[in-house]
């Protein structure tokens, strides 16, 4: 795991569009690097947090076909944090429906955070169009891991946490989810766009091993930092729109494809015992435990071992394939 340490160069994309979802809904994609390469999907956080240019250089550009796309709401696709009909099915038949677009029969499954969620649930309903995937900051969806993001954070980030309960009346904070989601959801930009920059700064100040101000104040675009915080309360107040256990319960349905799970050790957005869970129950998937790292995927650790796991499962995917 450790034959190149960084990022690769950056790239232009090669092509990119806007895919109708619904009558509603058009998500933006493009993609980079070998046009005749691997496939491989970058699954954003969040949800709502979208993608960046940064994120093509986490491959290599003479091996990889590069597929980004913004989920339902986020980024660049319409209309912007956009709670209706926006599910965690929903963005499973979205990937469906941009895999057949680009006429790719299976790809590799990139993804951290929400986005590791959403790849094992893609994998686990259409096992057969999946090479394999790297996973990072592992989250399952499970209330204990809400419960952990609204009540327990400040355990470690104590500030942060103060600030988070600012926007929150006392008599509220007994079910902060609740508060939150009554305000984001407001059409009024004087009570979302407080609530949503104090929900983006939490979670901002609380991504990193250490405080990182730039990374903090990156969350203050209004357009951007509604998004994030409407479709993570409308996805955290519905339960991610998944079964308790569901990811678990599914993982038959693929632990016989190779898997690189990357998490920091001091990552407090998504602890490690969730990762842990998940490793044991996948005990062919290598797993890769980042020592001096929290969550953010632009940690120097967390980034050098995504990249040397690429490197990795694309030997594995070449070496069956040739």
């Amino acid at each position: 795991m450790s034959e190149r340490i960084d990022l690769y160069p950056p790239i232009e994309c090669n092509h990119s569009g806007i895919l109708t979802l619904d009558e509603l809904h058009k998500m933006y994609w493009e993609e980079s690097g070998n046009p005749d390469g691997i496939p491989v999907v970058f699954l954003h956080g969040g949800p709502g947090a979208g993608c960046m240019p940064i994120y093509r250089r986490f491959f290599d550009p003479e091996t990889f076909r590069i597929i980004l796309f913004d989920q339902r709401g986020a980024g660049r696709s319409q209309p912007t944090a956009e709670t209706r009909n926006n599910t965690t099915q929903h963005l499973v038949a979205d990937m469906e429906r941009l895999r057949q677009h680009l006429g790719i029969d299976r790809w590799l499954l990139f993804g951290g955070s929400w986005g590791s969620t959403l790849a094992l649930v893609y994998g686990e309903t259409h096992p057969e169009r999946c090479l394999g995937f790297v996973l990072r900051g592992i989250f399952l969806g499970s209330r204990r891991e809400i419960d952990w993001f609204l009540y327990c954070m400040g355990t470690f980030f104590p500030e942060a946490w103060r600030a988070f309960l600012a926007p929150i009346a006392p008599d509220e904070r007994l079910d902060i989810l609740k508060a939150y989601h009554g305000r984001l959801i407001s059409e009024d930009p004087a009570v979302n766009l407080p609530a949503a920059r104090a929900w983006g700064r939490y979670e901002s100040a609380c991504s990193t091993l250490r405080h990182n101000p730039v990374n903090v104040s990156a969350m203050t675009g209004d357009r951007a930092v509604l998004a994030l915080a409407r479709l993570e309360a409308h996805y955290f107040i519905n339960d991610l729109f998944l079964e308790e256990n569901q990811i678990l319960d599914g993982l038959h349905r693929i632990r016989h494809l190779p898997a690189t799970l990357i998490h920091g050790r001091y990552d407090v957005i998504c602890p490690i015992v969730t990762a842990d869970e998940l490793a044991r129950a996948w005990p062919e998937a290598e797993y890769v435990i980042v020592g001096d790292a929290g969550h953010s995927a632009m940690e120097p650790g967390i980034r050098s071992a995504l990249v040397a796991a690429t490197e990795s499962i694309k030997r594995q995917i070449e070496s069956v394939t040739v």
